[in-house]
């Protein structure tokens, strides 16, 4: 990272190692520099971040400069009298010492272990020669506009940042469990899986769970980045990090502390910049090279017009070579475009979407092949009634009072789903109730035998159904009383609310060609893919159907293929895609350390949002470079041809820095 405190970075064994040019920014010290516990201090430098210092004290040692060089600059210009020979000097080396003295400690430390090319010796170099030809506020000038440079920096690293820590605070610190007879305190990581907890408003819960009370409103901003409190119902999955809004609840735990939402999140989001994308790799291969040569240059520059100007003035040509050194120091490129990937990773854990790292970033932006899994992807993988029909005189709430009652013992989801219909006739108690392998159930309700079933089971009772049945795509519960057909109840699995926007936008986003493939019956399958506007769709699959026909379409080198999944079956299609996408709230442990990118939510709009966010970080990280490298040349060439002062050195490294910067920094406020 970099902030003031950047000058220092550590080895796995604590000792100090210092910071060149290609690793200004070291994302792989994420985890450490955003876990307060594990982070260093250099004793000079203080991160706002770390150990409760005040972030303005970083700002001490340049304000004195600015002072001090303000001074000088006023009594240069007013020519002051007594401002001359040693006096002048003087001012202007104090004026330097509290900025230039740690740079040039790190460019001294640098030489001795052998890293002759790093900024600290560019600035160091610089600035001294300035001093040595006579160039006095220049050289101030030049080491304290880098210096608030780096302190610009720091604190852009910090709003990065925030996003990400702010998880850390999430995590829960007690845990209110259940045993011998009464709740007790203890540290989340003592609680074992089906344990009672008792989580109170206000709190965090603690572990992953199941809730046992009738209900619950939570706070899952943290987690997934949704606003809008999420009422939960006795036997849902609750996550931990949520915050309790209503009422004492009670939680069953499903998952260890370490294996719990929260947990799985800090660990990819501090994982996630060790991925380092293709852009980032060629600046820091360039960035090698780019220094040494730069280096070469402006000795040559410096000693080359003595064979070819018939009037050199080494001191001319000394000041030109060192401008030259102050425009070529490549702070703008090393620092911005890591910071820009890390803004864009900070932004996507806003809004509930999380990379495992930069690469995944870039490649989703060129997607052009969009496969999806159906159930827990664009439906809610939630049995639901969607249709209630009634025949020989039977109404609905006595249709489903009796249904009710021979379901009432099952644990099918089918049965779960009927179960959740509201009425307010009396469920009566089903006796004698037989199940028939494969076809369904038969029992007794008051003086009444009841059939409930499939067709065969119809046809085996001689019951007649009417043929539109044979129509309906989706699982049907047919019922038959007393030897005669009295309706069906048709089940389905209700397509999430943002599905169909979601197809929609990936078509205007060039997605032209969407997939589905699912294990279940195909007719469903290719409805659903119809109400959507899906271009092609598969049922019937084998997780290894799936994977074959994902190989298929990769054969095609043309294709960027992601896949949206959430279950155990969708693991290797996850694994075999150019992108994987995982379902994070209720897809499975297996899927989502697969997957390259994980939706908190669940919602498949998130993916719109991830693209755009993966498209904006990467059109600001290519404005940035372009900017650099254009007005460096720029200045460059003025600075070899004389026209060009330090203060335009000044600009092209500094300023051209901090304009990057802000504009990396400007991801973290687009609105996705």
């Amino acid at each position: 990272m970099t902030n003031k405190k950047h000058k220092h970075q550590y080895d796995s064994n604590g000792k100090q190692v210092c910071c060149s040019l290609e690793a200004k920014i070291d994302t792989k010290t994420t985890p450490a520099l955003i876990n307060d516990e594990h982070s260093h201090d250099d004793g000079q430098h203080h991160d706002h971040a770390h150990g409760g210092k005040n972030p303005w004290n970083e700002y001490i040692p340049a304000s004195i400069s600015f002072v001090l060089l303000t001074a000088g600059i006023a009594m240069d210009y007013f020519d002051v009298s007594f401002f001359t020979g040693w006096i002048r000097l003087a001012l202007y080396v104090v004026a330097y010492i509290p900025v230039g003295l740690q740079v040039l400690k790190e460019a001294f430390n640098a030489l001795i272990k052998g890293k002759i090319f790093t900024e600290f010796f560019l600035m160091s170099i610089a600035t001294v020669g300035a001093f040595a030809i006579g160039e006095y506020p220049e050289g101030v000038a030049v080491m304290l506009f880098y210096t608030v440079g780096e302190l610009f920096q720091g604190a852009a690293v910090r709003r990065a940042k925030n996003n990400i820590k702010a998880l850390l605070d999430v995590r829960p610190k007690v845990a209110n469990v259940f045993r011998n007879g009464s709740y007790v305190a203890v540290n989340p990581n003592q609680v074992n899986i089906d344990e009672n907890i008792q989580v109170k408003v206000g709190e965090k819960v603690p572990l992953d769970g199941v809730l046992l009370s009738d209900k619950a409103s939570l706070n899952t901003a943290a987690l997934t980045g949704e606003s809008k409190p999420q009422s939960v119902l006795p036997g849902q999955n609750v996550m931990a990090g949520s915050i309790n809004l209503e009422g004492v609840i009670e939680i069953k735990t499903t998952k260890l502390f370490n294996d719990s939402s929260v947990a799985r999140i800090l660990e990819l989001v501090q994982n996630a910049t060790s991925k380092k994308a293709e852009t980032e790799l060629l600046i820091r291969r360039l960035a090698k090279v780019y220094t040494p040569v730069v280096v070469y240059l402006a000795i040559a520059v410096c000693f080359l017009p003595y064979f070819i100007v018939e009037d050199y003035v080494f001191q001319d040509w000394l000041y030109r070579a060192l401008i030259f050194l102050v425009i070529s120091c490549p702070c703008a490129l090393v620092i911005s475009i890591p910071l820009g990937y890390f803004g864009g990773l900070g932004a996507a854990s806003k809004n509930g979407i999380l990379f495992k790292g930069a690469t995944y970033m870039d490649k989703l932006k060129e997607v052009n092949t969009m496969v999806m899994d159906k159930t827990g992807t664009v439906t809610k993988g939630v049995f639901k009634i969607s249709q209630i029909k009634t025949f020989n005189d039977w109404s609905e709430k006595s249709l489903m009072s009796v249904l009710m009652a021979i379901e009432a013992k099952s644990t099918h989801p089918i049965a779960k789903a009927i179960l959740e219909y509201q009425t307010s006739e009396p469920v009566v108690e089903a006796k004698d109730i037989k199940e028939i392998a494969g076809k369904g159930l038969v029992g007794t309700v008051g003086k009444q035998k009841v059939v409930v079933g499939n067709q065969k089971l119809m046809q085996q009772f001689n019951i007649t159904t009417p043929s539109e049945i044979s129509d309906i795509v989706e699982s049907n519960v047919l019922v038959g009383i007393d030897g005669v057909f009295a309706g069906f109840v048709t089940i389905a699995d209700e397509i999430k609310e943002d599905a169909e926007e979601t197809i929609a936008a990936l078509k205007k986003e060039g997605i032209s060609f969407i997939m589905m493939l699912s294990g279940d019956k195909d007719s469903i399958t290719q409805k659903i893919a119809s109400k959507l506007g899906i271009t092609k769709a598969k049922g019937g699959l084998l997780p290894e159907d799936k994977l074959h026909e994902v190989e298929t379409l990769k054969q095609d080198s043309k294709k960027i293929i992601a896949f949206i999944g959430d279950g155990i079956n969708d693991a290797p299609v996850l694994a075999a895609s150019d992108v994987g996408i995982a379902m994070g709230a209720m897809g499975s442990d297996v899927a989502i350390e697969t997957a390259d990118v994980i939706i908190q939510t669940d919602q498949p709009s998130k993916i719109i949002t991830g693209i755009k966010i993966a498209k904006s970080t990467q059109k600001v990280i290519w404005q940035n470079i372009y900017l650099a490298l254009g007005i460096k040349i720029i200045v460059l060439l003025m600075g070899a041809g004389g026209i060009a002062t330090m203060w335009e050195a000044v600009f092209a490294d500094v300023g051209v820095a901090l304009l990057a910067i802000l504009n990396a920094v400007r991801i973290q406020r687009m609105d996705f």
